[in-house]
């Protein structure tokens, strides 16, 4: 976890805008504001496995791993390189389990008190941006009461709110996958509030031939998002572990980008060394013979009868990726895509892809966390699209790192809860 050049590092963050990512899971969020440009100097999450994934990732930003119930903003200063320096964006994708259309929505629900404590941290930061992303369920029903609460009470300590918020779906902004989240986006009042990010493609749709609707690109298919990498069934070792290296085929634009290959213009995220040759985050999952057989009976595009589980269109855009609940809640693990060829769950890695994670990040060994990690976290290149509005208004060219990170220990990626938040105890 060094620079491979210390002393241009302080020089190059001092020419970037500083970011501070609350509710920061794996660091989906993070991601995509660092490929826009931003330092993300501080992360705050209360789970020890997510942090340890984060921290493997973001060797240069510091991990806080607790509540943001508990957490103040002397304490992120104090704790992070940020110190009294001034902060640009306060980001959060706050959990959003309470708020959402899939399951039972409880008004109630603990869970939807910790997007005050998101506004409490932005009136003790006083950062010049916040944008928080969650379901589009927070806009509907007795949870439109909650939401509206918020953006009276940021409106209260001086921040100028888009009231007329929208829910951005991935696949309009490059993601291969139908995902739609609310954004809302705010500005102290001595700057200008963002505009929402134009979309820049349009979903694939299999079904329809001939024109889509619209003239913008469309955006990457599922096949092309994971079309090259190694078929994990042919690996015997990823049935006990979660890497191998393996045999790709060869890319389209979007698999390159993703490989380290090739490079967007407009990418300002720091290179990582890694071997481009591994395959990780791919333990296989073992099917039974009948399940197999359903799953290869199953027509692309379509929902398999008994298990539910939606079969991929290689042509298509991924369904939404869930995560499942988390271990107060029973532990119970979404269903999981079909592979559009193969009869078998995506693995992590397929998931990433069509998440738009680049392939040296890494999630947790075990496939239960991996794909929660993924489905809880926002899209890096919806991120980077909405932080590329806020760059914009910061009147700042973004600029290209001059160096590079290694990536952290791989036993952060192995531990157990109990180990994760051991690890993090001690820190403190």
């Amino acid at each position: 976890m060094r620079l491979s050049t210390e002393n241009s590092a302080s020089s190059t963050l001092r020419q970037r805008p500083i970011a501070v990512d609350l509710f920061a899971g794996a660091g989906g969020m993070t991601l995509g504001f660092e490929q826009a440009g931003f330092d993300v100097l501080a992360a705050v999450e209360i789970d020890p496995i997510h942090c340890a994934t984060h921290e493997f990732n973001f060797p240069f930003c510091t991990v806080l791993c607790q509540s943001v119930e508990h957490t103040t903003g002397t304490e992120i200063r104090l704790r992070s390189k940020i110190g009294d320096r001034e902060i640009d964006a306060v980001i959060c994708g706050s959990p959003c389990q309470g708020f959402s259309l899939m399951g039972k929505r409880v008004f109630d629900d603990p869970r939807n008190s910790l997007v005050f404590h998101f506004h409490r941290l932005v009136l003790e930061l006083q950062p010049k941006f916040f944008v928080m992303e969650n379901v589009r369920g927070i806009t509907v029903g007795e949870h439109k009461q909650i939401l509206q609460t918020l953006i009276a009470e940021f409106k209260a300590i001086g921040y100028q709110v888009e009231e007329n918020y929208k829910i951005l779906n991935a696949a309009k902004y490059g993601v291969p996958q139908a995902r739609e989240r609310l954004f809302l986006l705010g500005a102290r009042q001595d700057v200008k509030l963002p505009k929402y990010p134009q979309p820049i493609t349009q979903p694939a749709q299999p079904h329809k031939s001939g024109c889509q609707n619209s003239d913008l690109p469309v955006c990457p298919t599922v096949w092309q998002a994971i079309g090259d990498l190694p078929e994990a069934e042919h690996y015997l070792e990823l049935l006990n572990r979660d890497w191998v290296i393996g045999e790709y085929a060869k890319p389209s634009d979007y698999a390159a980008i993703l490989r380290g290959i090739s490079t967007l213009a407009d990418d300002y995220s720091y290179p990582r060394q890694f071997d481009a040759r591994i395959l990780s985050s791919s333990l296989r999952t073992k099917h039974s013979q009948p399940t197999i057989e359903r799953f290869a009976a199953t027509i692309p595009g379509e929902r398999e009868p008994i298990s539910r589980f939606h079969k991929l269109h290689p042509a298509g855009v991924c369904n939404t990726l869930r995560a499942g609940t988390d271990k107060y809640k029973g532990s119970f693990t979404s269903p999981r895509p079909i592979h559009p060829f193969t009869p078998r769950c995506i693995t992590v890695r397929e998931a990433a892809r069509l998440h738009s994670y680049p392939d040296w990040f890494r999630f947790h060994v075990t496939k239960w966390h991996g794909f929660r990690q993924v489905g809880n976290s926002v899209p890096p290149l919806l991120a980077k699209v909405v932080a590329a509005e806020i760059i914009r208004n910061l009147n700042i060219l973004p600029v290209k790192p001059s160096i590079s990170y290694e990536l952290g220990a791989e036993k952060l990626l192995q531990l157990n809860i109990t180990q994760a938040a051991q690890y993090f105890h001690s820190e403190t």
